[in-house]
């Protein structure tokens, strides 16, 4: 295996605002700690929420505690992105379920840097060993959508039977969200617009509403659980939709959804989607077994970071936003 070079590309993002801001800058490698994992980047993605973080647009009441976070001018740690596949490159001295050659599946979360040639993460973080014939972009896809989903439909503790409704589903969480919930043995009804209606389709919805041409608001139906995967609505105008002891998970939702407080056994279940390994576990075997397959809007070159920010930015992409690792 080659020796380690002394620097690496990587995108960078100093100053709040659109892809503009990004820079392809080359700066160094991280340091190797004794539990540290350092992997070479094969694919990553531009998530909903790397765009978001860019240009500094936090859910509505969180604006303050956002930039608080992550930095008041700009952000601290200047590179994005949240998930990845790699190649293992070397190991700390204490590390013992990973070795150089492994391919992985990590998923930095809000630590972000798979923006870059390398990324480096503790052996107890959440990385997983990927199955050698999985394609790198369905590898790099699992993590954003596969485990907020997986989180948020946990906390709803959906069950067999239970009518779930998917806002935004032709999108990296709520296209997770479908299939998911279709492995769990709910009754989905999924809403996109009209052009997505042939891709969602095939996820596994029971059925797909047009909000172009129907408001679920105003069909009369309800449902047990209602995840809003794009901020479309708010607990309040869901309330008539909802089942008694019905469940609204505000996945892209404000600090209003944190605190609405619970209505004749209606409540709202919000904030930050935990992870641990085994979900990802549970997810790559998943993947592996053809049941979750992640939906691709479309792959691009390590170059081409400007065109996945101007898709991600769009608020229309149709899954997960690709890009490849540096040559």
């Amino acid at each position: 295996m080659e020796a380690l070079p002394a620097a690496m590309p990587a995108w960078t993002c100093r100053r709040y605002g659109g892809p503009e801001t990004l820079e392809l800058e080359r700066i160094p490698l991280p340091r190797i700690g004794s539990n540290t994992v350092l992997m070479r980047m094969l694919a990553t993605t531009v998530s909903s929420g790397d765009a978001r973080i860019r240009g500094c647009r936090f859910p509505p009441g969180m604006h303050f505690l956002g930039r608080l976070a992550l930095g008041w001018n700009g952000l601290r740690r200047p590179v994005l992105g949240t998930e990845l596949v790699g190649e293992v490159r070397a190991v700390g001295s204490g590390v013992t379920r990973f070795q150089p050659g492994d391919r992985v599946i990590a998923f930095p979360d809000t630590s972000m840097g798979a923006h870059a040639g390398f990324v480096a993460m503790e052996e107890g973080g959440l990385i997983v060993p990927c199955p050698a014939d999985m394609p790198l972009e369905r590898a790099a896809s699992l993590c954003f959508g596969g485990m907020t989903a997986l989180h948020y439909l946990r906390r709803a503790e959906i069950q067999p039977g239970e009518r779930l409704l998917v806002i935004g589903a032709s999108g990296t969480v709520g296209s997770a969200m479908v299939q998911l919930a279709r492995i769990a043995d709910a009754h989905i009804t999924a809403v996109c617009s009209t052009g997505n209606v042939p891709i969602v389709a095939p996820l596994g919805a029971d059925r797909v509403i047009d909000y172009q041409r129907e408001d679920f608001h105003a069909l009369g139906e309800q449902w047990d659980v209602i995840a809003d995967c794009v901020a479309a609505s708010d607990f309040r105008r869901v309330l008539p939709v909802l089942r008694p002891g019905g469940r609204y998970l505000p996945i892209a939702g404000g600090l209003g959804d944190m605190l609405a407080r619970p209505r004749k056994g209606r409540r709202s279940i919000a904030g930050p989607a935990a992870s641990d390994p085994a979900m990802l576990v549970h997810l790559t075997a998943l993947a592996q077994q053809g049941e979750f397959v992640p939906l691709i809007e479309s792959i691009h070159s390590f170059a081409q970071m400007y065109d996945a920010h101007r898709i991600a930015d769009s608020g229309r992409k149709r899954g997960s936003v690709v890009v490849l690792g540096p040559a």
